[in-house]
């Protein structure tokens, strides 16, 4: 077969792109022949191909009569009890079965045991995706010297070279949170002259001499857990909460040689897991772009990604990191994977993909094809040399979102349950993250839980995605406050709430992850520092953060609390009110003044154009956009679901008109394009509004934003991209 002819497999057509990489590099690497593998994945096609479309038509289906009901009751007020009805009626709100537990079984620790930050990443990226891996340790030293953690004010500017005054702070922020994490018995660490180990019968002990001579142990001496002893550097290491800590002293390092007890660092286990996205932060949609994200992913799994890229005029490599071995206080060996644990987040079930099409000609469901490829190349990770598994229990971990309701979550499990069977693989081998971003998921979560009881391993809040789908639901119901205003309506707060007390009360502690969103300001880690402890506190071991620097800082607040004890706290209080999530966030705006509207319509606008913009011209999935105020956001498609849906709201009930619209997007089209103008790649939108197909893209997302399925950006986000693919390729 010629490097650009389709394959005929059975029924179907493999483009070239995906039957040369399946064929030369994914296959051979789990012993697979072809014929078997694109018979299977026929099998999987035709069987589940009906079902998913029947589950997309019910959406609609449900859509079409929450609409016509609204409608219908345009004047008469909001009745609560009438309205929990009518869901209940129209199988929205499904029946909550007895209580139980999840099965779930061969979990890694980092999942099931340890509580800790979580990076998610598109995996199209491979510089990205290699650098989220290796977030697994990071510098605290760096990270609060590198950021704003740490102010600028009295003389402590991170610019230009070394600052010993801003060393000096870092050292003394680093020595509070070791006393909180591991602290000393009856002394600071800021009293500490050295560290070191005290030889006795049982074991090596971990002692801290002090400038009087005396020597202290830890307060919790089992804290102590190796060392890793390289001459004149020798790092200590510790536990808590699950979590490790290493101190490095090493007298002849820049930092090491002026810090009291030589501490030259304090390293922190930081990103525990990862999440390696082919979704909302990859802009995937075509057969060339799906195979780049399958073979970085293979790449990952078999540890062989590497990377090469000048940075400050210096030629640089990534690759992944080595394990890190150390000796136990009993002489024994303790080897500590150097990586994230990665999971892997497949598309949800509306897109299809023409990578693949079926007996009739049609592009497959892309959620069908993801799952297949993405466990295929997880196989190879059984397969690697001289590195610690990525799964030591030999699980496979997939986190699927944009699922809506427990019917849509079975077919998931249904789905997994066909690979399983293709790849020859254990039942339930493949474990999957349920994503709590979607209204008739949040209603129905236990529901939604039971369906994949078996196989489950992560649930979690979106509050940009649940939003969007908030306000597509209620679109007819009303007008949508501002979306400051939306974040302080009841139904957010028992939102986020219910999510832990449902995942509490179906035994996700000490077997599944219950998580919490995205800290979506990459350079604002002060104010960071100051709120995202309140996830842990919330009940949640595991949130998502920006970085990997972000992830080290991040991971103090796991040391300050402990996750499991607060669960355990949670779990007698009340659950969250159903009928407060099931309150749309709607109202009467009319009292806001003209420049308050035009505010919100500029926010909008300004936000929908700087990731579009990206998306569409440079195929950019997610990436840091400067928003309004010139402040980097991190932005993917669930930012951009908001805005445009709100704005469409607002267009639908009279707040704005289309003109008022079209004249924002053309204002701010010219403050993006001023935004961008040190990216060389960059094209203007304003030179040509009618030629610029991002521009077009931005503007259809808001005026066609109504008749969206479920309010979702992908279907013009792509018919767009692949329109400027064209122009690009022509």
């Amino acid at each position: 077969m010629k490097m650009n002819e389709q394959k005929e497999s059975g029924a179907l057509t493999v483009s070239p792109a995906l039957s040369q990489f399946a064929e030369s590099e994914l296959l051979p690497a789990i012993g697979l022949k072809p014929e078997d593998f694109w018979s299977g994945l026929e099998s999987i096609v035709n069987d589940l191909t009906p079902v998913n479309r029947a589950l997309l038509d019910k959406r609609d289906e449900m859509q079409a009569e929450i609409d016509a009901w609204h409608q219908e009751r345009v004047g008469q007020g909001w009745d609560q009890e009438e309205y929990v009805a009518f869901l209940q009626n129209i199988g929205y709100l499904v029946p909550t079965g007895e209580p139980f537990s999840i099965e779930t079984g061969n979990v890694d620790r980092e999942i099931a045991e340890v509580a800790g930050p979580q990076l998610v990443v598109p995996v199209s990226n491979a510089r990205f995706a290699i650098n989220a891996a290796n977030a697994r340790w990071g510098s605290l030293y760096d990270a609060l010297y590198g950021t704003d953690a740490i102010s600028e004010d009295n003389g402590q500017q991170r610019e230009g070279e070394y600052n010993p005054t801003r060393g000096a702070e870092v050292i003394r922020r680093a020595t509070q949170f070791l006393d909180i994490a591991i602290p000393l018995d009856g002394v600071s660490h800021a009293d500490v002259n050295a560290y070191g180990i005290d030889h006795g019968d049982d074991g090596d002990i971990f002692v801290a001499s002090l400038g009087s001579g005396a020597a202290v142990g830890l307060a919790d001496p089992t804290q102590f857990t190796g060392t890793m002893d390289e001459g004149r550097r020798c790092a200590y290491l510790f536990c808590n909460h699950g979590l490790h800590i290493e101190l490095i002293v090493d007298p002849e390092h820049p930092v090491g040689k002026e810090a009291t007890a030589n501490l030259a660092d304090v390293v922190l286990e930081s990103a525990i897991t990862t999440i390696q996205d082919c979704e909302d932060s990859v802009a995937a949609v075509d057969a060339h772009d799906k195979v780049a994200v399958y073979r970085n992913w293979l790449g990952l799994m078999q540890a062989d990604l590497e990377v090469t890229f000048d940075k400050g005029g210096k030629k640089l490599r990534r690759s992944l990191k080595r394990d890190r071995c150390y000796k136990t206080p009993q002489g024994g060996a303790l080897e500590l994977s150097g990586r994230s644990l990665l999971l892997v987040r497949n598309v949800g079930h509306l897109m299809t993909t023409d990578a693949v099409l079926d007996a009739n000609g049609d592009p497959v469901f892309e959620g069908i094809l993801d799952a297949v490829m993405t466990t295929a190349c997880a196989m190879t990770d059984r397969r690697r040399d001289n590195l610690q598994a990525n799964s030591r229990t030999g699980s496979i971990y997939i986190v699927k979102p944009k699922m809506h309701g427990p019917h849509e979550v079975a077919f998931t499990d249904t789905l997994f349950g066909r690979v399983e069977e293709l790849l020859r693989l254990k039942a339930n081998t493949i474990k999957v993250g349920v994503m709590d971003e979607e209204r008739r998921t949040s209603v129905n979560l236990a529901e939604c839980i039971r369906a994949v009881r078996k196989r489950i391993v992560f649930i979690n809040t979106g509050f940009l995605d649940r939003t969007g789908d908030e306000i597509h639901t209620s679109m007819q119901a009303g007008t949508v406050f501002q979306k400051e205003a939306i974040k302080t309506q009841p139904w957010i707060l028992a939102y986020e709430d219910r999510n832990v007390d449902v995942g509490i009360a179906c035994g996700l502690p000490g077997r599944a992850q219950i998580g919490k969103g995205m800290w979506p300001k990459p350079d604002e880690m002060r104010q960071m520092l100051d709120t995202k402890q309140a996830h842990p506190e919330a009940g949640a071991n595991c949130a998502w953060v920006p970085s990997p620097t972000a992830a080290t800082l991040h991971a103090m607040h796991y040391h300050a609390v402990d996750v499991r004890a607060r669960q355990d706290e949670l779990a007698k209080r009340e659950m969250a009110s159903l009928e407060d999530i099931l309150t749309p966030p709607i109202g009467d705006v009319s009292g806001l003044a003209a420049d308050e509207v035009q505010a919100e319509l500029d926010n909008n606008a300004q936000g929908i154009l700087g990731y579009v913009v990206r998306w569409i011209d440079q195929g950019v999935g997610c990436s840091k956009v400067p928003d309004i105020e010139d402040v980097g956001l991190m932005e993917d498609r669930a930012t951009l679901r908001i805005s445009s849906q709100h704005m469409a709201n607002w267009l639908l009930h009279g707040v704005v008109d289309k003109e008022q619209v079209l004249e924002t997007f053309t204002r701010m089209a010219k403050i993006v394009d001023r935004q961008n103008e040190g990216d060389a790649s960059y094209e203007r939108m304003s030179d040509d509004f009618a030629s610029s197909i991002a521009f077009q893209a931005a503007c259809a997302l808001v005026f066609e934003g109504c008749e969206q399925p479920n309010g979702y950006t992908e279907p013009l986000l792509h018919e767009y991209r692949r329109q400027k693919k064209a122009e690009l390729a022509a």
